[in-house]
């Protein structure tokens, strides 16, 4: 259900970017094995989750707000589609003798086995709506799903009336607030606010849980924005002016990214799930899983394995799982090797030997060098043992101690437990790009000797470092 419909060049231009984000609505709807009573499946929902505001638990959250950065030319118009997955709780009815239906656990049938489960409904609340009108308190666009109840009969292979299914959805309501404000500066830039909120008035009671409270929330709620005549700026990769204004805007619960080709920024995704600018799908990729934390090749080898009373089930769970068990009993041989790797790309080296005749080719000198291209053991230029970098003025080398200060680049969890650890320096490396590494041992690991004898040693880049006094950090 819509609440607008775009024209024509806008609804192409949101197609791109829904290839990606159609894997932030579904990411872990349904998870190898694929089947309702496994424990994975029983605990769902984990990203972009509205609840109402009376469920208030923590973890769980009623909005998302995104901030970002745009360039609108004059007369620019903003489309606007913010799609979730309204939660449709699934129960089985089994056909008694007195022709009435009772619930039942499971309802077994020759080629499947139908269980109680919530299903996921796609709805989008979409608007266009000129730059200029966003001015000053913006466009609010409030929302309502009714609740509503359907059933299905169920029929056995042979045509036999077994059971019914019932679904139900229950009422949601929310909002949408869109706001724009220039910014001062010699840039035509104005912050972008878009706010998604739950507002269902249903009221949680001591006794409801969490399945409760997913039947009347936006799951998996994105935010798709596109621009008409205008960019979007990067959020992660800003251009240097814009910097401190990128900093100042007020993400919560969602990153805004920028969406479709490389080099186009007229769209942009807003996702629970931190991605990079223009996330894609592999092309390799032959259809979805909805384990985006796995690889495909292992879910589809894992997949096929499964027992023929585990399909059935797979199969009964939801029409999703279905084609996840119908996609892995028929890929073909191969479509499955594709899924081994991919070469991306490709950059000419030098070295080895020339063949007869003729240039020997990128590839070829990639893929298989006579002699290796580089030999760091014949290379009188580095010595990792004694080669040094200046940090803070001082020279740091094997021996120096140094404090780590991972928090600067925040680039790893284990960061939280390195920062302000001394540190023995090892060995300093450079690589063939020009960068600097600081290999080092932590100073009270009790493994650190076991860590020196197999070369197994924590890196980190001079800006990450500060040495210490009683360093062995003299010129040489």
């Amino acid at each position: 259900m819509t609440t607008a419909v775009f024209p024509p060049g806008t609804e192409e231009r949101l197609a791109v970017a829904r290839q990606a984000a159609d894997a932030v609505l579904f990411e872990g709807y349904v998870l190898y094995p694929y089947r309702a009573s496994a424990a994975k499946n029983r605990f769902r929902w984990q990203f972009g989750v509205l609840v109402p505001p009376s469920w208030n638990h923590a973890g769980d959250h009623c909005l998302q707000h995104t901030e970002c950065l745009m360039e609108p030319k004059t007369g620019a118009e903003l489309a606007v589609e913010v799609r979730f997955l309204r939660v449709r709780r699934r129960t089985v009815e089994e056909l008694r003798d007195d022709g009435t239906y009772a619930p039942v656990p499971e309802l077994r049938l020759a080629d499947r086995t139908l269980a109680t489960w919530d299903e996921g409904t796609e709805e989008r609340i979409t608007l266009t709506v000129p730059v200029a009108a966003l001015d000053g308190e913006g466009t609010t666009v409030p929302f309502t799903r009714p609740a509503a109840e359907e059933t299905e009969e169920i029929a056995d292979t042979d045509g036999r009336l077994r059971g019914r299914l019932v679904r139900r959805h229950e009422e949601i309501s929310g909002v949408l607030r869109i706001s724009a404000a220039g910014l001062d500066g010699p840039y035509r830039v104005s912050r972008l606010s878009v706010t998604v909120e739950n507002t269902s008035p249903w009221q949680a009671r001591p006794d409801d849980d969490r399945p409760a409270a997913l039947a009347r929330s936006l799951v998996a709620a994105h935010t798709l924005l596109r621009l008409d005549a205008g960019s979007f700026l990067s959020m992660t990769d800003p251009p240097e002016w814009a910097r401190s204004a990128v900093a100042a805007c007020d993400n919560r619960h969602t990153w805004p990214v920028l969406a479709g080709e490389p080099g186009r920024a007229d769209l942009l995704l807003s996702s629970p799930i931190i991605l990079d600018d223009h996330p894609a799908i592999a092309p390799e990729s032959p259809g979805a899983f909805y384990d985006a934390t796995e690889i495909d090749e292992m879910l589809a080898l894992r997949t096929t394995t499964l027992t023929e009373e585990e399909k059935r089930e797979a199969r009964g769970t939801d029409a999703r799982a279905a084609a996840v068990i119908d996609l892995a009993d028929t890929l073909p041989q191969e479509l499955l090797e594709r899924l081994h790797g991919a070469v991306r790309g490709l950059r000419e080296v030098t070295g080895g030997q020339q063949p007869p005749g003729g240039q020997e080719s990128p590839v070829d000198a990639l893929l298989a060098p006579d002699t290796p291209w580089w030999d760091p053991a014949g290379d009188p230029t580095v010595d990792p043992d004694r080669d040094h970098v200046l940090v803070e003025g001082r020279a740091v080398r094997a021996g120096s101690r140094v404090l780590l200060c991972p928090r600067l680049r925040r680039s790893d969890a284990q960061d939280l437990f390195l920062d302000g650890r001394s540190a023995l320096v090892e060995a300093v490396l450079h690589d063939v790009d020009g960068g600097t590494h600081i290999a080092v041992t932590v100073e009270d690991d009790p493994g650190a000797d076991i860590r020196r004898e197999q070369g197994r040693f924590l890196y980190f880049q001079p800006d990450e470092v500060r040495p210490l006094e009683g360093s062995c950090t003299t010129e040489s």
